[in-house]
């Protein structure tokens, strides 16, 4: 029975599996017109997975699919979600400047709004690339009139993470404003924020694990935030000549990720981003 006492938030980061930090090397950029799309498998399981358990979500879209694909991004919005911004073309924000970065955004805003959804408010960096280095972006993220962002991960990681950081929802102080934070969810354990949030670690971790730290977090007055990606949905994509390492970290149980799902939606009441915040008197 789904849980009347909280909503929590689901996201996806609407990109390829070609377009993945973890593959970048072996799928360079000016290939990525000549990749075969697989977008339509995952996103179709999707939406009609939300649909059957009546759940809300937010879609952060890449700008580059958002302007081949803007039929997604018009269901995507047709059936109540939430359509946010991923960037252009999964730029780490450690690769940009700030007038780059200012470039990026709008080109993907221009690319999210042609495709006919409402300029952006929500934002999510490439691979949580917003950190310490990088905490120039929320500056910009003000300036640009954006409400909320989901990209600063609170956990210990080679790439990214800021792990002093407050993992429920909280306001960062930039450019003489504020913006809300809501990063995916973690839980502490022995000192340090364990990534419970999804992505690569719901694949990992059993289905009841992440079902008990929503639980957890539920219990404990938190909504949890849940991310995942449309190409891990989709078994059957084809296979890449990586490391060991990383070929388990993209196609590890790629089997199990929508009947997971299915089970997360069937336990708990999941919506936006944007509406979890407002449920929760974040946002007007």
């Amino acid at each position: 029975m789904v849980n009347p006492r909280m909503l929590h938030a689901l996201s996806f980061d609407v990109e390829e599996y070609f377009q993945v930090a973890n593959l970048r090397g072996h799928f360079a950029r000016d290939d990525w017109d000549g990749v075969p799309s697989r977008l339509s498998l995952g996103m179709d399981r999707i939406l009609s997975a939300l649909e059957r358990h009546r759940a809300h979500a937010t879609f952060f879209f890449l700008g580059w699919i958002a302007e081949r694909h803007p039929e997604y991004v018009k269901r995507v919005l047709a059936a109540g979600h939430e359509v946010a911004s991923h960037g252009y073309e999964h730029l780490f924000l450690f690769d940009m400047d700030r007038e780059q970065f200012v470039r990026d955004l709008q080109r993907t805003e221009e690319a999210l709004m042609a495709a006919g959804a409402p300029r952006p408010r929500g934002f999510r960096a490439s691979t949580f690339t917003l950190t310490r280095k990088t905490w120039w972006a929320f500056d910009v993220l003000v300036e640009r009139g954006y409400l909320y962002d989901s990209s600063v991960h609170p956990v210990r990681h080679p790439v990214y993470g800021v792990p002093d950081f407050e993992p429920g929802i909280s306001l960062v102080e930039a450019a003489g404003s504020s913006v809300v934070e809501f990063p995916v969810s973690t839980l502490r354990f022995c000192g340090a924020n364990l990534p419970v949030g999804g992505g690569g670690y719901f694949r990992l971790l059993p289905g009841a694990l992440t079902r008990a730290a929503v639980r957890r977090l539920e219990g404990s007055g938190r909504p949890a935030s849940i991310y995942l990606h449309p190409w891990e949905f989709d078994p059957d994509q084809p296979r890449c000549s990586a490391s060991p390492t990383q070929r388990w970290r993209h196609y590890l149980n790629l089997d199990r990720t929508l009947p997971r799902l299915e089970e997360l939606l069937g336990a708990f009441r999941f919506g936006s981003l944007r509406e979890v915040l407002t449920e929760q008197g974040r946002l007007s």
